[in-house]
């Protein structure tokens, strides 16, 4: 039996910076990220869809919208209270905010609000992306 493979697009714009690295990504700097959502599935739902382009959109951003034109630090970074200080917005992940623990956070949250996603390829740059794919 074949697969369907569906995809749609978010973007949004980020800061961060990586900690524990040595480069220029170690200083605050900022992305226009682009986001793949990959679905796939065996058979079609009854209008003859994977899913539905709208509720996977939606989906997308109503949890990447937390991050679009915010500074996205590791929850250690000690410029948090600099931030805090001058009335900055920010998010903290428990890891650094790599494109490669974008993508898993991603897939992650829509796999658990049940879409049946496949991959989340994150584009950090026109030329720069991250998949990940999940367990099977």
């Amino acid at each position: 039996m074949g697969v369907f493979r569906v995809s749609e697009e978010v973007r949004f714009c980020y800061g961060h910076r990586l900690m524990e690295y040595q480069g220029k990504c170690a200083r605050i700097h900022g992305h226009n990220a682009r986001v793949e959502i990959v679905l796939a599935g065996s058979g079609l739902n009854r209008l003859g869809f994977v899913a539905d382009f709208a509720d996977i959109e939606a989906a997308a951003h109503e949890w990447i919208e937390q991050f679009d034109h915010k500074l996205v630090l590791r929850q250690d970074d000690p410029v948090i209270p600099y931030l805090e200080q001058a009335g900055e917005a920010y998010v903290t992940l428990p890891v650094n905010p790599s494109a490669e623990n974008f993508a898993r956070l991603i897939y992650e949250h829509l796999r658990g609000k049940g879409h049946p996603v496949a991959a989340v390829r994150f584009w950090e740059t026109e030329t720069a992306n991250a998949t990940y794919e999940g367990e099977g």
